[in-house]
């Protein structure tokens, strides 16, 4: 399976969230007994983890209708540097792993501070 390509944009300082769904021919892939984890990071082959999602974490969650939630915290969101980082996501059935989707992770620069 080739992974999608997807850029998303996160606005630095506000909470971010994204849903994407993953269907096969039109039918969403049921992920109730999956596991999910993404990382973004400066750079492909940096060492330097910007974000570390997972399901473990709680800010992934997946359903049984093919969604997949990213939900990032504001206070998180607020200490990344404003700038371009490149990202994937893994899905593990137990058995087989995908990455799914992968791109850039944009950070938009806050205007609006305390």
């Amino acid at each position: 399976m080739v992974p999608g390509k997807y850029n998303m944009i996160c606005p630095q300082g506000a909470t971010f969230s994204q849903r994407l769904t993953w269907t096969i021919g039109d039918v969403p892939v049921n992920m109730t007994n999956y596991s999910a984890r993404m990382q973004v990071r400066d750079k492909h082959k940096g060492s330097c983890i910007v974000l570390d999602l997972s399901t473990s974490n709680g800010q992934i969650s997946l359903d049984d209708e093919g969604n997949i939630d990213l939900l990032v915290d504001a206070d998180i969101t607020e200490g990344i540097v404003a700038r371009e980082y490149v990202y994937d996501l893994e899905l593990n059935s137990g058995s087989q792993i995908y990455r799914l989707v992968e791109g850039k992770f944009i950070v938009t620069p806050e205007v609006t501070r305390a």
